[in-house]
């Protein structure tokens, strides 16, 4: 399939292509912020460490820089979405 006839599909096809190339990009390879936030939820789990508090500021900081980026720079609408819905989720779940 050709890039041009991936950028004429209307309506949802299209939230989930990237504009420039017509490829799916509902899921991509996890960027440094998800591994940090990954990273942090695993040590969150583990009995040997006592520094919950700490783990969650860090995997929800590692979430808010990543929904930004996807915000900004998200190949498609539905990356965008994606990354507006975690910022507030997170940014919620931090200062209530």
């Amino acid at each position: 399939m050709s890039s041009s006839r991936a950028q004429r599909r209307p309506g949802v096809d299209a939230f989930f292509r990237d504009a420039s190339t017509g490829r799916l990009v509902v899921f991509q390879f996890p960027n440094p912020a998800i591994w940090v936030f990954i990273a942090a939820a695993v040590l969150r789990w583990s009995p040997y460490d006592q520094r919950d508090t700490e783990l969650r500021w860090i995997g929800a900081g590692a979430l808010i820089v990543w929904g930004a980026d996807e915000l900004v720079r998200g190949a498609a609408s539905w990356r965008r979405l994606l990354g507006l819905v975690v910022v507030a989720w997170q940014l919620w779940q931090l200062f209530q």
